[in-house]
């Protein structure tokens, strides 16, 4: 049976711009209608079922934007791009936030104009399932209203900027957004800004040409070519040096990067997602992060709950994990002891649900049968009110309590028990802020992130928040 033939709407006021990109879709094997006005075009849209829309920022009878919202608020999935004017950044932006699906600058590049009407015409079909592994478990109200959202954001191309505190699951917010969408068969890459050493910064992001400094010895793609076609998630963007800060925005702003030691910018079709833990609009404020660099990235912020806004979820999630380590040990899974579980329902979670995975873990260690009771949980608070209740102080953690026993093990077992205890307290200390917690034990990322590997101390995997 043949395919019914997809047809695009164009929108534009001057008849030369919509016939060549009449011409363009043609060859490209779409069908295509022109309306040369916002009342026109409502009127097609009324009579003819479309695959994609595609409009001028400007006119004669008044704003693109008004066919974006009018296309947004109707009942289909329609997705619909604009044509803005070169250089006006605030046109475009506000038309994602409207609902735009992408946009393209004027004079219209017709491979970049082809690669935006492929994705459109990619995109899945609105509730499609993702992969299996791949998914934010919880029924509490915010998570339900998070997964709505992720469902909305994955059907644009427009920049996201996820908030949240650490731990709670804003790297996969960034993959469900980039599974659910057009991208979905493309990389997603993942990058951790506080992780990278700032001299490397520029040749990591953006890759580097043969000789262009001491050692590159041959050219190297940096994480922007290596996330074409895909999605770049920049994670804890809050570290990006001003300097780099400058080279992003422009990246971002025209589609194209500069590798170290090139002398022309290549074009890359990279979507950008990013994460902080930090409040940006504050380091805005205090001039450690450019404001227009902030507008461009929080064109639409997703703000993930923490552990303690959901914990209805907190079984679920919990008995997930319990599932999983156990066939990562090939052992039956541990339960839940009534009163364990009630505990972990009752606790803050600093760490949210990479704190909990952890504790998990450990109780999963500790513990002598297949249940998990509250002395193998050792959820110990890290801070109290003192007596008087004026101030914070911190209380006794189980690491001073092996410091000051006997050794019950033999002295490697029993450092490495002492080692990932004082991790732990780090970790929570900071919020699960795994660049935080380096500094306050006084050893770099890379130490410690390879500390954790060596003593188990897991990233969580994508089965939580």
């Amino acid at each position: 049976m043949k395919r019914a033939e997809r047809r695009v709407l164009v929108v534009d006021d001057e008849p030369d711009i919509r016939e060549l990109l009449e011409l363009t879709l043609v060859k490209m094997g779409l069908g295509v209608d022109s309306a040369g006005s916002i009342a026109e075009a409502k009127e097609r849209l009324r009579a003819t079922k479309y695959q994609l829309c595609l409009t001028d920022m400007r006119l004669s009878d008044g704003e693109g934007l008004e066919l974006v919202r009018h296309i947004a608020g109707m009942a289909g999935d329609l997705p619909v791009a604009v044509i803005t004017a070169y250089g006006s950044a605030e046109n475009a932006v506000a038309a994602l936030k409207a609902g735009a699906f992408d946009y393209v600058s004027k004079p219209v590049g017709l491979e970049q104009l082809r690669t935006l009407v492929r994705s459109a015409l990619s995109l899945p079909e609105r509730n499609a399932t993702t992969p299996s592994g791949q998914r934010l478990l919880g029924e509490s109200a915010p998570i339900r209203e998070v997964r709505e959202m992720i469902a909305k954001l994955a059907r644009t191309q427009a920049p996201v900027y996820v908030t949240g505190e650490s731990g709670s699951g804003k790297e996969l917010a960034a993959r469900l957004i980039h599974l659910g969408g057009a991208r979905r068969d493309h990389q997603f890459v993942p990058v951790n800004c506080g992780a990278i050493p700032e001299s490397l910064m520029e040749s990591e992001l953006f890759g580097y040409r043969k000789g262009a400094f001491t050692g590159a010895n041959q050219d190297r793609d940096g994480f922007f070519q290596a996330a074409h076609g895909g999605t770049l998630f920049l994670d804890e963007i809050a570290e990006l040096p001003l300097y780099m800060q400058v080279l992003l925005l422009r990246a971002i702003q025209e589609k194209r990067v500069r590798k170290v030691g090139a002398t022309q910018e290549d074009p890359v079709d990279v979507r950008v997602i990013s994460a902080t833990h930090q409040n940006l609009a504050a380091l805005v404020e205090t001039g450690r992060f450019r404001r227009d660099l902030y507008y461009r990235l929080n064109v639409i912020e997703l703000k993930m709950p923490s552990l303690r806004e959901c914990r209805e979820d907190v079984k679920i999630i919990a008995e997930t994990m319990l599932e999983r380590l156990a066939r990562q040990s090939g052992v039956n899974p541990s339960r839940l002891s009534e009163q364990a579980l009630h505990d972990l329902e009752g606790y803050d979670f600093p760490g949210n649900v990479r704190e909990l995975e952890n504790i998990l873990e450990r109780a999963v260690a500790l513990s002598s049968d297949e249940q998990i009771n509250p002395d193998d949980l050792r959820l110990h608070p890290l801070i109290e009110k003192d007596e008087a209740g004026e101030g914070e102080h911190m209380q006794p953690h189980p690491v001073g309590k092996a410091l000051e026993g006997p050794i019950d093990s033999p002295l490697p077992a029993y450092l490495d028990r002492v080692e990932r205890e004082a991790i732990l307290v780090a970790l929570a200390k900071t919020r699960f802020n795994r660049t935080a917690a380096a500094k306050l034990l006084g050893v770099t990322f890379r130490t410690l992130r390879y500390r954790m590997q060596r003593l188990g101390i897991n990233e969580p995997e994508q089965d939580g928040h």
